[in-house]
């Protein structure tokens, strides 16, 4: 691809955004963007197996596996006690659940990898205001 061929200039525009998006991101807005990245990409990889698209399904389920462990590595263990040690027992379950969906085409596995992604994500959203009142360390529990 030609560095002035549309798709460049679009990729490159993307990355300079998604670069500006973090470095004015609170680490409470940093983990919300983790999790809609990942809904967006398990999402878009549901589709692609209805559609018949394996390699794009494999790319996007390859990424939130990244991403899901990104995730996971945002979480203070030392001070997080049991809620930090459940998060990362719940993340490993979900990237297992999606490495199984990218060898088996399992959308009911990652139906369920969106669910609980959903329902932490909205947990983790409605705590924005009181964790942003206390200043950073949010993605703690993240």
């Amino acid at each position: 691809m030609s560095p002035y061929s549309p798709q460049a200039k679009l990729a490159a525009y993307r990355s300079v955004d998604a670069h500006g998006i973090v470095a004015g991101a609170d680490p409470h807005s940093l983990v919300l963007t983790l999790f809609d990245a990942i809904i967006g990409r398990l999402m878009a990889a549901r589709a692609c197996i209805e559609q018949g698209q394996i390699a794009r399904k494999a790319g996007l389920l390859h990424s939130s596996v990244t991403l899901l462990g990104e995730l996971r590595g945002s979480l203070d263990m030392q001070n997080g006690g049991s809620l930090a040690r459940n998060l990362s027992d719940l993340y490993d379950y979900m990237l297992r659940r999606v490495l199984h969906a990218n060898v088996s085409n399992d959308q009911a596995a990652l139906g369920e990898v969106l669910g609980l992604l959903g329902e932490i994500r909205e947990a983790w959203a409605a705590i924005g205001p009181e964790v942003k009142g206390r200043g950073s360390g949010a993605a703690a529990a993240g």
